[in-house]
């Protein structure tokens, strides 16, 4: 059902794959960037990218152009192109900014990426052929806090950000020098899928009247109709643009979520502090429900000692072996979430990544015939 690898003993901050899935590029929680190149079962370092001063916070490999984007808190950006000879070549990005960025995502046309930060705005970034550089627009107002997680829409013009206001806030993000705007029926955008200039405000929702804690993980559905969100406060929720912006919140018993993305369209996959993925259901009548754990593991007995064996040691010797090993696969939070195969319409594979050093592979068809009562809608 699942896939595990350990890449050490230190956190991963964020991952992302190549086309063929072949190889990974990850952080290890400091100013560098690993790639590592799978092997049978084994997975080899073979490239290391150590342009940035500080901590990386985000990377996004795009599959089609084979360019990974990096950000860290050193407030730069880079992408990176692969020369003939292997070695991965940095160009820097003109972000503009002056305070830590926090999260990076390629276009679907991956002729664009936007970069969070916490300088309280959005750079969407793009390739100027006439200067060749990358230089960045800016999403500003109303935004007044820490951009957390952003996300595109499929059809390319529309991008949604969680925040540390507790808001999610749907942007424009069009750029006439790119591209046309496409009547595809986008219930975002105006008649005639114009989305408005760059920086438009679509929409706005709050994870709660009163706060409702930060906003960890954004997502748009794979028909780009539906956002679904994760709060600090253990929330879940899904604004739905067929339903007259009509929103649907679920506090749930678990620790805080950190990332979320639909894996059917009408299912979500969330992951974070409680160190293993669940699964939610959003119903046609637009309900939403908790549905399942993913991680099926069960932790073995200490050094196979029964009930009463225990007892006894703890009689004769006054002491007891303390197992302090999770029932998950994941021993720490989950940091990161990644589609490994599919699309957010129908997803087969999906990997995350945790501060246990782990990289670890789900396979939705295999947990979907192990699980009872698991389904993907």
């Amino acid at each position: 059902m699942t896939e595990r690898f350990s890449f050490g003993v230190y956190p991963i901050t964020c991952h992302a794959w190549n086309k063929d899935r072949s190889q990974v590029a990850l952080s290890p929680n400091n100013h560098e960037v690993h790639i590592y190149k799978r092997e049978v079962n084994e997975w080899r370092l073979i490239n290391v990218l150590n342009q940035h001063d500080l901590r990386v916070t985000g990377i996004d490999w795009a599959p089609n152009t084979n360019r990974i984007v990096t950000c860290a808190a050193d407030r730069n950006a880079y992408v990176w192109s692969q020369g003939p000879d292997g070695n991965w070549k940095p160009t820097l990005v003109l972000l503009r900014i002056n305070r830590a960025a926090t999260c990076v995502k390629w276009s679907p046309f991956e002729n664009k990426f936007a970069v969070g930060s916490g300088a309280r705005l959005i750079s969407v970034c793009y390739f100027e052929k006439e200067n060749d550089w990358w230089v960045s627009k800016h999403i500003k107002k109303p935004i007044r806090s820490t951009v957390t997680s952003l996300d595109w829409h499929p059809n390319n013009l529309v991008l949604v950000a969680g925040l540390t206001d507790f808001r999610v806030r749907v942007f424009s993000a069009y750029i006439k020098l790119l591209e046309e705007p496409n009547d595809d029926g986008n219930p975002w955008c105006k008649k005639g899928g114009n989305p408005g200039s760059l920086g438009t405000l679509l929409a706005e929702f709050t994870n709660s009247p009163s706060g409702g804690g930060w906003i960890h993980g954004v997502s748009f559905s794979g028909d780009g109709n539906r956002i679904c969100w994760v709060g600090h406060d253990s929330s879940i929720s899904v604004a739905d643009a067929s339903r007259a912006m009509a929103v649907v919140k679920l506090r749930t018993e678990f620790l805080p979520f950190n990332t979320c993305t639909w894996v059917g369209p009408n299912s979500i996959v969330v992951a974070g502090h409680n160190c293993c993925p669940l699964l939610y259901t959003y119903d046609q009548s637009g309900q939403l429900s908790y549905t399942c754990k993913l991680d099926t593991s069960q932790r073995k007995e200490a050094a196979g000692l029964s009930a009463m064996a225990k007892f006894q040691s703890l009689d004769r010797q006054a002491r007891i072996e303390n197992d302090t090993a999770l029932e998950t696969v994941h021993q720490n939070a989950i940091t990161c979430l990644v589609l490994y195969s599919g699309s957010k319409g129908a997803v087969n594979k999906f990997s995350t990544t945790g501060v246990d050093g782990q990289l670890v592979i789900w396979d939705m068809n295999l947990l979907e015939k192990g699980i009872q009562n698991m389904r993907l809608n």
